[in-house]
């Protein structure tokens, strides 16, 4: 059997960082004779009280440049540490959770579902409210066909499983914390996606998003992302990320609660591969080719642009304290982002 690309190079990188890396197997996913292991990665200061981030991606096994644009953002950080004492100092104040390839079975299948035919991103237990697109918005009709949701009442697949299990251990009880989960294959520009996926309903951090937006803006005034809930292009049953929102939002709520954190952001980058395609019109006849960049130069840039995207997450999460708004104040963010993507 081929190997498969993205693992080893992961597998090459724990060895690189095995000083600074702590290193799970957060579950191993069987492929016929073969077995996965989905590892997960940690970074900086384990300290309960300080701000995370995790970085995602693999979800979808087509989508082979999310778990690309982390592992070359991962080795440029290790590379880093070894002089950079800026970035020593930076992680003594937050902690970095990587999973880069949560699904490698459909990796080395070279489907968007997992080794059951399942999609990962609409396999949790939510229903969506009103109408979905047939099909793409999530469906229990077939694994034969795409986006097929699960067998009702069965528990998520194992990979979803993990996925939860080191979100609540390592984001969900801080006081800040944010997720960047990285896909490829909608539009012609580079969307920043955040919940909901299920509803059109706003979600209460709407100002934090909105804030973050513009923190983005001033940092980097020619970036060319767009920010925008899911629900504006679709809604879907089963977001694994609106799952794990509201499985925040109902902890926070607990009387009895004093460890859960007060601020949950799940972000989805949502690179348009559309773009490549339209540069490269022949990559519409090759799976791969519509998810992914498969000029060599194209490929880099890639990699390149999105490394300072990353990097300022990592940054606004250590400073969170900085530029979170309370208050009258964000009532009003509150009010502006409500008027910009709900009301238009």
């Amino acid at each position: 059997m081929p190997a498969l690309p993205e693992l080893l190079e992961l597998e090459r990188l724990i060895h690189i960082g095995k000083n600074h890396l702590e290193v799970n197997i957060a579950c191993e996913v069987q492929v016929k004779h073969k077995r996965f292991p989905v590892y997960q990665l940690a970074l900086g200061n384990p300290d309960p009280d300080l701000p995370a981030i995790g970085f995602f991606g693999g979800i979808h096994g087509l989508e082979r440049i999310g778990t690309q644009v982390l592992l070359s953002y991962l080795r440029g950080l290790l590379s880093q540490l070894a002089w950079d004492k800026s970035l020593q100092q930076l992680l003594q104040h937050v902690r970095l959770v990587f999973m880069p390839l949560v699904n490698p079975g459909g990796m080395w299948k070279s489907t968007r579902a997992n080794p059951n035919g399942v999609d990962l991103m609409r396999n949790a237990p939510i229903e969506a409210h009103g109408k979905v697109p047939f099909l793409l918005g999530g469906h229990r009709i077939s694994p034969h066909l795409p986006w097929y949701r699960g067998t009702s009442g069965d528990d998520m697949e194992i990979e979803n499983q993990a996925l939860c299990s080191v979100v609540k251990k390592e984001l969900l009880h801080r006081k800040f914390s944010m997720a960047i989960d990285c896909h490829s294959g909608f539009g012609l520009v580079d969307r920043v996606w955040f919940p909901h996926a299920h509803s059109q309903h706003p979600i209460p951090h709407l100002a934090d998003i909105l804030r973050l937006e513009e923190l983005f803006q001033e940092t980097h005034p020619h970036h060319r992302y767009l920010f925008e809930p899911q629900s504006l292009q679709y809604k879907t049953h089963g977001d694994i990320w609106d799952y794990l929102y509201l499985q925040h939002q109902a902890l926070a709520s607990t009387p009895s609660s004093t460890t859960v954190a007060n601020t949950f952001l799940p972000l989805t980058l949502e690179m348009g591969s559309w773009l490549w395609v339209k540069k490269n019109p022949r990559q519409l006849f090759s799976r791969h080719g519509m998810f992914n960049p498969t000029a060599e130069h194209r490929l880099h840039r890639v990699l390149r642009r999105h490394a300072s995207w990353l990097d300022f997450l990592v940054r606004a999460s250590c400073g969170y304290q900085n530029w979170l708004s309370t208050g009258p104040q964000r009532c009003r963010l509150q009010e502006r982002a409500v008027a910009r993507w709900y009301r238009g």
